[in-house]
Formats: C-alpha cells, sequence, structure tokens
C-alpha cells in the first residue's frame, strides 16, 4: 500500500521509471543532436571540396564526408572547444581521407598514363575494366558558395586536381590545409597529429613536385564569361549538329582531348578532328548535351541516341575555355555522372 503513497500521490513503479528516464535522455539526445547539426552543418559542402581535393572523385568524397559526420557526432560528447570546429572537423575529414586512401591507387586522366597518341586512323584504346582509377569530375553546385566562389573554383579546376593527385597522400593534405584552406603551420600540425616542422617540411617537398609537374598557364575563362558561354554553345551545337567545322571555330590549334576509359588521348586541332570526325561524331541528332559547371569550368552532361533511338546518359564533358578558345576537352565516359549532375537517365526523343 505505501508504495501507492508519495506526496498524495501514487508512486511512479520501476518500469514507469526506466521509460521516463529512457525518454529523458532521447530528449537530450535529440537536444544535441540539434546543437550539432547546428554548429557543423555550415561546413559540409567545403568538407565535400576537400574531401573531393584528396580523393579525386566526387562520389568518393560523398562517402568521406558521410563518415566525417559520423564520426564527428560519436565524438561530438567530449569536444572541448580548444580548437574552432571548423578545424576539429577539417582534422576528422583529413585523417578519415587519409585512412580511406592509403589502400588506393591515385586517380588519373589519360594525360597521366602515357604520352599523345598520333595514332588518329584508328579508335582509342580502351583501358581494362578496374586496370585505371580514373579521376572523377565535381558538380560546382555541390561546393558552391556564393560568399567564396571564385576561391572554391580555382581550387577544384581540373589541372589542379590532377597535380594533386600525383602527390602522396600526406604531401596531398599538407599542401591542401596551407595553400588551399589557409591553416598556419600549428594548426595543420595539430590537425595531422604531427609537429610544425614535418609540416613545413612537408609543403616544401609538396610545393617542389608541384612545380615539376606545373602545366603552362592559361588564361582562363569564368563559366559566367560570355566567351565561355559562347564556347561551349559552339562545342554543344557542333554535337548535336554533327559539324567538325563548328567544332574547328571553337577548338585552338594546340587543343587536347582525352576521354575516360580510353588509354588513348590526342594534341593539337587537326588530330582530335581527325578522332572526332572519324568515331565520335556521327549523325545529326545522335548526341543531346545540357550546359552546366563541373570544377569551376563549363561542362555538358552528355546523352547519346542508342540502337533503339532513344537518348541515353553518356557521361559529363568539362571544357577548358581561354580567350583563345577551348584549351582542353575532357569527357568523362559514364553514365552514372549524369544523374550526379542532376541530369536524368533519358531524354525525349
Amino acid at each position: 500500500m505505501l508504495r501507492f503513497l508519495f506526496r498524495g500521490g501514487p508512486v511512479v513503479p520501476g518500469k514507469h521509471r526506466r521509460d521516463e528516464e529512457q525518454r529523458m535522455a532521447s530528449r537530450q539526445s535529440a537536444a544535441a543532436h540539434d546543437r550539432f547539426a547546428a554548429e557543423t552543418g555550415e561546413y559540409r559542402r567545403e568538407l565535400l571540396a576537400h574531401c573531393y581535393r584528396m580523393a579525386g572523385s566526387a562520389h568518393d568524397a560523398e562517402d568521406l564526408v558521410q563518415e566525417t559526420y559520423l564520426r564527428a557526432w560519436r565524438s561530438y560528447a567530449g569536444f572541448e572547444g580548444r580548437s574552432s570546429i571548423r578545424s576539429w572537423l577539417y582534422a576528422i575529414a583529413t585523417n578519415v581521407c587519409l585512412t580511406a586512401l592509403e589502400p588506393r591507387r591515385n586517380r588519373v586522366l589519360p594525360s597521366g598514363l602515357t604520352g599523345p597518341s598520333a595514332a588518329a586512323d584508328r579508335p582509342p584504346a580502351q583501358a581494362a575494366p578496374g586496370e585505371v582509377a580514373w579521376l572523377e569530375p565535381l558538380p560546382d553546385h555541390w561546393v558552391a558558395d556564393p560568399a567564396a566562389v571564385v576561391v572554391a573554383r580555382e581550387s577544384v579546376r581540373l589541372a589542379l586536381i590532377v597535380s594533386l593527385q600525383r602527390l602522396p597522400a600526406r604531401q596531398r593534405a599538407i599542401l591542401i590545409l596551407r595553400e588551399v584552406l589557409a591553416f598556419t603551420a600549428p594548426e595543420t600540425a595539430r590537425i595531422l597529429g604531427t609537429t610544425t616542422a614535418a609540416v613545413k617540411s612537408g609543403l616544401q617537398r609538396a610545393r617542389a613536385r608541384l612545380d615539376d609537374l606545373e602545366a603552362p598557364a592559361e588564361d582562363l575563362l569564368e563559366p559566367a564569361d560570355p566567351r565561355a558561354r559562347a564556347l561551349l554553345e559552339g562545342y554543344i551545337a557542333a554535337f548535336e549538329r554533327s559539324d567538325p567545322g563548328l567544332l574547328e571555330q571553337v577548338l585552338r590549334t594546340d587543343a587536347t582531348l582525352e576521354a575516360t576509359p580510353f588509354r588513348d588521348w590526342y594534341a593539337g586541332r587537326a588530330t582530335c578532328l581527325r578522332v572526332l570526325g572519324g568515331y565520335v561524331l556521327g549523325d545529326p541528332g545522335d548526341w543531346r548535351m545540357s550546359a552546366t559547371t563541373a570544377n569551376g569550368q563549363p561542362a555538358a552532361a552528355v546523352h547519346h541516341r542508342d540502337g533503339g533511338g532513344a537518348l541515353r546518359a553518356h557521361g559529363i564533358v568539362v571544357l577548358t575555355p581561354t580567350v583563345t578558345g577551348i584549351a582542353k576537352v575532357v569527357e568523362f565516359h559514364d553514365p552514372a555522372l549524369v544523374g550526379t549532375f542532376g541530369f536524368p537517365d533519358r531524354l525525349a526523343a
């Protein structure tokens, strides 16, 4: 009888008390999760760009950011504010990337495998499945921050990502943290769990390696520049009309052409036109391209007409526009990328 008498009301039985404790713990956990989301959510896009610079793959970067936030949430209760939330997240993300990249091959483009092919009289040779880890393009809308859009574009240009992938992963991390994200040497050392001296030494080696790899500077046009838009529109029209003459108008005389998963790539407008005209362009209407942007450059989602007449996803093409024309064309022949960029797998004829 006494268990029903406590301050004029019934005593809560043990089961009910446990239920109430569980509900309270659940409310506390929800409140903590809301605080976590509010404090960390604003950094998701820049962490995605960071993981892409490290991994060279949009799909891998997405997975790495998910793992970063999972680990951050698990350790959030122990975060004591000795560094900023941003530095703390970058420490987790960088170490997630280094662990994931340890057993993997660096991603490349065809131009990273061999010199340009002069054999324009035969189709390009294709790499065997799984033989090469190919670089992937990054949709601009994944990482675009209006407050820092120019910086974001410069730091994910294809040429820079290609060069970064040739560095050892730890040197790559040091270079990105110091040169792209502007962390100090002591901050970078804390993020990587090393010494300031090691960071300075690693940065010197990374800079020296990049200097050896550095391509001639291009007078690049921003995607919104009317000249860049005109070059993209001309490239799209040339394919949709199957018109080599239009391609000749938009390509520079020293233009290069490469496409994954093909090992062969080509240099010089004349050679590129022979390959495209002989093996790619086909008939008018075979291709449909939709303008977009990737890696801070003009790009297009590509659909190709199949044997049944349907326009199906083919890949993403990224252009390097300059004041004198298109300097580079890189086509990523992976139909899954079309969906990644927000376009349908199939278009109406």
